[in-house]
């Protein structure tokens, strides 16, 4: 096989702290039982909808802050930053990644976003600047894991399938990639994350 020379990693959860301790820290905040938020973004159908909706670009972060405070029962203002609000970097894994990219690996960002107003979850990532090509799914009315977003990836990172290691947190979108050839990493803990993409590149990253 020859050497993969392309990183591709999701954002939330990858380059940050976990999403899911910050939903749970958002629930303690509000007063709800733990796990609620989850369940009304990953289980209630109409707040599935929602959430691939804003993913998607399809809704505003408002929008989406408006409706699915109703499904909660609470107050809609800044939703989304007062879910996030414990959210924060992931040194060693930016790290890892900067190594990656002095070691001639192109990395990019595969992020299905979250719009940016009133809430930015990129600001202060320095995204275009640290990073090859970034994909932010709202500008492509697709979200992972639709098949058609990994293609739209491939293609801005200028690489074959098989050429790339992908990470993400979330089994689901895994699949698409691994169709395509993509080598691919289920990000559980930082240091763990390292280790199988150091195995994958072939190179220190720590």
């Amino acid at each position: 096989m020859s050497r993969r020379t392309g990183l591709i990693l999701d954002f939330g959860g990858v380059l940050t702290t976990s999403v899911a301790a910050c939903a749970t820290g958002f629930d303690r905040r509000a007063g709800l039982p733990e796990g609620t938020f989850l369940t009304a973004i990953a289980k209630n159908p109409e707040g599935v909808a929602l959430y691939a909706d804003l993913e998607r670009g399809t809704i505003t972060q408002t929008e989406w802050n408006e409706r699915t405070a109703a499904l909660l029962g609470i107050d809609g203002t800044n939703l989304l930053g007062r879910v996030l609000e414990d959210l924060h970097p992931e040194p060693s894994v930016i790290a890892a990644a900067q190594a990656a990219r002095a070691a001639g690996i192109k990395v990019g960002i595969f992020s299905n976003s979250l719009g940016s107003e009133p809430y930015d979850i990129y600001d202060g990532y320095d995204v275009d600047r640290l990073y090859d090509t970034v994909l932010l799914s709202e500008h492509y009315k697709m979200r992972k894991p639709d098949p058609e977003i990994y293609e739209v990836m491939l293609g801005l990172m200028e690489l074959a399938g098989p050429a790339c290691v992908f990470v993400d947190d979330t089994a689901r979108n895994l699949p698409p990639a691994e169709d395509r050839g993509v080598a691919t990493v289920l990000a559980k803990n930082p240091a763990d994350t390292i280790a199988q993409v150091e195995a994958l590149l072939g190179i220190p990253l720590s």
